[in-house]
C-alpha cells in the first residue's frame, strides 16, 4: 500500500511540476535530420560525424516550488558535438511555434559545422555563432528572431545569488554580442541555452539493448531482434579502476559500496546481454564513468581468432603485396601498410544449391539471356528496317522553316549490340555473417546464394565477371578468397569453391576494394563494376574500427572512383543509412530489406 501511494504521488508530482510539451509546436529531430546532415557538412562539418539524438544532462538556472518537490528540472538534452558525433535533443518544443523550432534545428546545424572547441564554452559558443552567420549570411534574420526569443525565456540575473547570477549575466551579454572568456563557465552552470552547443565533453552510445548484438569479432551483425535501440548519446569519462590494485586491504563494507558505484563496467564481449535494469541506470546518472575491466575480449574468443595452421589453411595463390592504408588523422596515406595475401581453397566438397535456390538461378538466368539476345534499336538513321516516327517528324517541322537538301535520317535500325562490362564482387566473410539475419537463415548463408546467383546471371550475360572474399585479422593478415577469376569459366569448380565459404576474422574493407581497384583496373572494358556484399561496418582488432575504418574506406572507394571504376555497396545492415552514404554516397548503395 505504502509503494502504491508513493508511486501515485510521484506520478502527479511530475505531472504538475513538468506539463508535457505543446504538441502542435513540436518539431522531431528524424523529420528533420537529412536536412541537418546537409546544411552540417555544406557549411564544412567533417563528413564522417553522424546526427543522433542527444541524451539528458544536468543543467542548471532556478527551479519552481513544484520542481524542488519533484525532483525535476535539473536535466535536459541539450545539442553537442562529441567527436564523431553531433548530438541533437530528439523533438524541440522550446518555442511556441514549429517554426522557431525548426529554425532552431537549422541554427544548431550551421553553429556545429563552424565549432572549434577550445574548452571555454562562453568563447567557443561566441566565436562560432560569427563564424556561422559569416558562412550562412541567409540565416541572419532568423536567429535574430531566435535570440530574441531566447533572451526572452532566460532568468533576471537580479533575481539570482552569487555564482548563479555572475554565470547568466555572462551568458547573456555573450548572446548579445559581447566578447567573454576566462570565467570557467560551463552548461551545467546556468539555464539551458538552446542556441549553443556543449562541445566540452566525451560521450559513448547509450545503447544497453543493442538490436545489433556484437559477435565474436565485433563486427555489425545484422540480426532481427525486435528490442528497439536506445541510440541517444550520453555524457562519458574514461577512469581507471583502482579498486584490485590493493588486494590485501580489506575495505569497511559501506566505503566498497561506494567505490563500486562509482565505476561503469564496460565488457564488450558480453554488450548484448540484456539487463533490464541499465538503460534506467544510466538514464539517471550524470556522467558514465567507464572503466576497463583488465580483460581482453579477444582473450575469451581467441580459439576463433587465431590463423589456422599452414596445413588447415587454404593455399596461398602467390606471395602477397603490400597496399596502402589512409589515416585520417595524420592525414596522409601510409604506402604498404597492409599485407594481403589471395587464398584459394583445399578441393572442396561438392556444392548442391537447393532445388528452390537452382529455380530462383535459372529465372534469373533467362532474363540475362533474353537482354544479351535482345538487339539495339539505333533511332534517325539514313536508312534501315522501318520508319523512324519521331524522327520523321521533327524533319517535317524542321523543313517547314528549313529547306533541307541532305539525306533523311527518318529510318529505324536494328543491330546486335556488344556490351563492354566486366565486374568485380567482393564478398565479406567476416565472423559477423555468422549471424543469423532471418529465422533460420545465416548472413553467410545468404552471401552463398548471392554469389550463386549472381554467377548463373553474368554466366548467361556473357560479360566478363570475378568473385573474391575476403577478410582480416589486423592489417598484417587481410586475406582475399579467390573463388573465380576472369580468366576462369563458370564451371562446377568455382561452385565448389562459393559453396565452400566460411566466416571468419574482421572486415579490413578498404585494403579488400584497395586489391580489387587493382584487379578490375587492369581491365580492358570501358565499364567495370566493383560490387562489394557486405552486412555492416569495417573493423578489425587494431584500430581500425569507428571513424579511422570508414575514413580509409571512404578513400578506397574514392581512389576506385578516380581510377574509372563503379563502386557499389549491396547491405543487409539496417543501420547502413548512418554509414554508407558517408562511404559510397546516396546512390551509391543498396540496403536489402527482406534478405531472404
Amino acid at each position: 500500500m505504502e509503494e502504491w501511494v508513493g508511486q501515485q504521488w510521484h506520478r502527479v508530482i511530475t505531472r504538475l511540476a513538468a506539463p508535457a510539451p505543446n504538441a502542435a509546436a513540436t518539431v522531431r529531430l528524424a523529420d528533420m535530420q537529412r536536412t541537418l546532415a546537409l546544411m552540417f557538412r555544406a557549411g564544412g562539418g567533417a563528413a564522417a560525424v553522424r546526427l543522433a539524438p542527444a541524451g539528458e544532462r544536468g543543467i542548471g538556472g532556478p527551479r519552481r516550488w513544484l520542481q524542488r518537490i519533484g525532483g525535476s528540472g535539473q536535466r535536459a538534452a541539450l545539442a553537442g558535438l562529441q567527436g564523431e558525433v553531433f548530438a541533437l535533443p530528439a523533438e524541440l518544443a522550446v518555442f511556441d511555434t514549429p517554426a522557431l523550432n525548426r529554425d532552431l534545428y537549422l541554427w544548431l546545424a550551421a553553429l556545429a559545422s563552424q565549432c572549434a572547441p577550445s574548452g571555454d564554452w562562453l568563447a567557443d559558443n561566441g566565436a562560432a555563432t560569427r563564424a556561422a552567420l559569416a558562412a550562412f549570411p541567409g540565416l541572419a534574420a532568423r536567429f535574430e528572431v531566435l535570440r530574441q526569443a531566447q533572451l526572452a525565456q532566460r532568468p533576471e540575473p537580479a533575481r539570482l545569488r552569487g555564482r548563479a547570477a555572475e554565470a547568466e549575466r555572462a551568458v547573456q551579454q555573450v548572446l548579445r554580442g559581447q566578447a567573454q572568456a576566462g570565467l570557467g563557465i560551463g552548461p551545467a552552470d546556468v539555464a539551458p541555452v538552446w542556441l549553443w552547443l556543449d562541445a566540452s565533453g566525451s560521450a559513448i552510445a547509450g545503447s544497453a539493448t543493442p538490436s545489433r548484438p556484437e559477435p565474436a569479432d565485433a563486427g555489425a551483425a545484422t540480426t532481427t531482434a525486435n528490442t528497439p535501440a536506445d541510440t541517444r548519446r550520453r555524457r562519458a569519462e574514461r577512469v581507471q579502476d583502482e579498486r584490485h590494485r590493493a588486494p590485501l586491504m580489506m575495505f569497511f563494507r559501506a566505503e566498497s559500496i561506494l567505490s563500486w558505484g562509482e565505476f561503469t563496467k564496460l565488457e564488450r564481449a558480453d554488450d548484448d546481454s540484456n539487463d533490464g535494469n541499465a538503460l534506467a541506470a544510466a538514464d539517471d546518472m550524470q556522467t558514465l564513468a567507464i572503466a576497463p575491466d583488465g580483460s581482453r575480449a579477444a582473450a575469451r574468443v581467441r580459439f576463433d581468432l587465431d590463423l589456422p595452421s599452414a596445413a588447415a589453411d587454404d593455399r596461398p595463390l602467390g606471395p602477397g603485396q603490400r597496399l596502402p592504408e589512409w589515416d585520417w588523422r595524420q592525414r596522409r596515406l601510409i604506402d604498404g601498410h597492409c599485407a594481403v595475401q589471395t587464398l584459394i581453397a583445399t578441393p572442396p566438397e561438392a556444392f548442391l544449391p537447393p532445388p528452390a535456390l537452382r529455380a530462383v538461378a535459372r529465372r534469373v538466368r533467362r532474363k540475362m539471356e533474353m537482354l544479351r539476345a535482345a538487339p539495339r534499336r539505333l533511332h534517325a538513321q539514313p536508312d534501315g528496317d522501318e520508319i523512324d516516327l519521331d524522327a520523321w517528324v521533327r524533319r517535317r517541322i524542321a523543313a517547314a522553316h528549313h529547306p533541307q537538301v541532305d539525306a533523311p535520317r527518318v529510318y529505324l535500325k536494328r543491330e546486335r549490340a556488344e556490351r563492354s562490362l566486366a565486374t568485380l564482387l567482393l564478398a565479406d566473410l567476416s565472423l559477423s555473417t555468422d549471424a543469423y539475419a532471418t529465422q533460420g537463415a545465416r548472413v553467410i548463408d545468404l552471401i552463398r546464394e548471392s554469389l550463386f546467383v549472381f554467377g548463373e546471371a553474368l554466366a548467361a550475360g556473357g560479360d566478363p565477371f570475378e568473385m573474391l572474399g575476403f577478410s582480416s585479422v589486423r592489417r598484417q593478415n587481410v586475406r582475399i578468397q579467390h573463388l573465380k577469376g576472369f580468366d576462369e569459366g563458370w564451371s562446377a569448380a568455382v561452385r565448389d569453391r562459393i559453396g565452400a565459404i566460411k566466416p571468419g576474422y574482421y572486415t579490413r574493407m578498404g585494403a579488400a576494394i584497395r586489391h580489387a581497384t587493382q584487379r578490375l583496373a587492369a581491365r580492358p572494358e570501358r565499364q567495370r563494376l566493383l560490387l562489394i556484399l557486405t552486412d555492416g561496418k569495417p573493423n578489425d582488432l587494431d584500430i581500425y574500427e569507428g571513424r579511422y575504418g570508414l575514413e580509409d574506406t571512404r578513400h578506397a572507394v574514392q581512389a576506385a572512383r578516380a581510377a574509372g571504376l563503379t563502386p557499389f555497396c549491396v547491405t543487409i545492415d539496417q543501420a547502413a543509412h548512418d554509414y554508407l552514404p558517408l562511404l559510397f554516397g546516396r546512390q551509391g548503395y543498396a540496403l536489402v530489406h527482406r534478405p531472404q
